[in-house]
């Protein structure tokens, strides 16, 4: 059996989160272990499901993407990273201070920038000197064998090749204005396919990408499986679909007018 979803970028957010806490690695931890959600747009929907608690999602938001006109208008306080210890949420530690806690097989959550679905490697955008979250992150995760646990829309895959793109990035020749580093990093990549497969045990082949009225930038999907598993699909969409933006255009567009 087959059918055809469309997802905004949202409603993808949104998908994949429902998708991270029924994997059997969140499971576990939530009832033994850490899991740490660092700082992200996607992450902010992780947040709000494995906690219950809805979120300013925007506060939750670090670095990302944005129109050049908008520039920081709609920069609000950032909310601190969330810590699970057992299931319940650690006020003391963060997304630093839980590496030097955290066991092996704990849980490590960290969004990307940039998708090579394919190959299996995601890209992060580096504004600091010093790497940022994962710079730092990246010698515990490797040296005590956590799960980096990388959910990702596939709205951000791009069409080349990224551990190219992070060697150019890199080259110390001059440039205008600044030059982010691209950070290649291989992990457990987590995107709608992943979701809807944990969620529903179906096949998802994205078959096109882009739209309009809110869907720019979002995808659609060819779902295969049993009638029962499509259907379960399908009725999950349309669940979630109606998921507002993180910060909707309207709300953007009075602060720059």
């Amino acid at each position: 059996m087959k059918a055809e979803v469309v997802l905004t970028v949202a409603e993808s957010k949104r998908l994949i989160a429902k998708g991270v806490t029924q994997l059997d690695s969140i499971k576990k931890k939530m009832r033994e272990g850490m899991i740490v959600v660092c700082n992200g747009s996607t992450n902010a929907y992780i947040y709000e499901e494995l906690t219950g608690e809805r979120i300013e999602k925007r506060r939750y938001v670090t670095g990302g993407m944005a129109p050049s006109h908008v520039g920081r208008s709609w920069r609000v306080k950032p909310k601190k990273s969330l810590v699970l210890v057992d299931g319940v949420p650690d006020p003391t530690l963060d997304r630093f201070s839980a590496l030097e806690e955290m066991e092996r097989g704990d849980v490590y959550i960290k969004g990307a920038n940039a998708l090579n679905y394919r190959e299996g490697i995601a890209g992060i955008t580096i504004g600091s000197s010093t790497g940022g979250t994962i710079g730092r992150a990246l010698g515990p995760i490797m040296g005590k064998k956590l799960h980096l646990l990388i959910p990702v829309g596939l709205e951000k895959e791009v069409p080349f090749d990224l551990e190219k793109a992070s060697r150019l990035s890199a080259e110390p020749d001059e440039h205008l204005d600044r030059v982010f580093s691209l950070w290649p990093v291989r992990g457990h990549i987590y995107t709608e396919i992943e979701a809807l497969k944990t969620l529903c045990g179906v096949d998802s082949v994205p078959v096109a990408a882009g739209g309009l009225a809110g869907a720019e930038g979002g995808v659609r999907l060819l779902l295969r499986g049993e009638e029962a598993a499509v259907q379960r699909a399908v009725d999950l969409v349309e669940e979630v679909q109606g998921e507002p933006p993180v910060i909707p255009m309207e709300e953007v567009a009075q602060k720059v007018g």
